[in-house]
């Protein structure tokens, strides 16, 4: 997948449980970058799934992006 902090294709690792004020997330993290993505729903503590969406498109479908959404927190 490609990371739209270092514009390049990267694995990300997954790590679950990162905490923050409003709960537990499961989160990527670009190898190159080590940009924090939340990738169960947006939190203002970590960047958004959604920025990767504009480098990959078939990253999610429109449910799983309505999901997403639906669970994020107060900004």
């Amino acid at each position: 997948m490609e990371c739209s902090s270092c514009n390049v294709k990267v694995i990300f690792d997954l790590l679950d449980g990162v905490e923050c004020d409003w709960g537990s997330h499961a989160i990527i993290q670009c190898q190159n970058y080590e940009e924090l993505f939340s990738i169960d729903s947006q939190c203002p503590a970590f960047s958004s799934v959604i920025a990767l969406l504009k480098l990959n498109p078939d990253l999610l479908n429109s449910a799983e992006k309505s999901n997403y959404l639906s669970k994020s927190h107060p900004c």
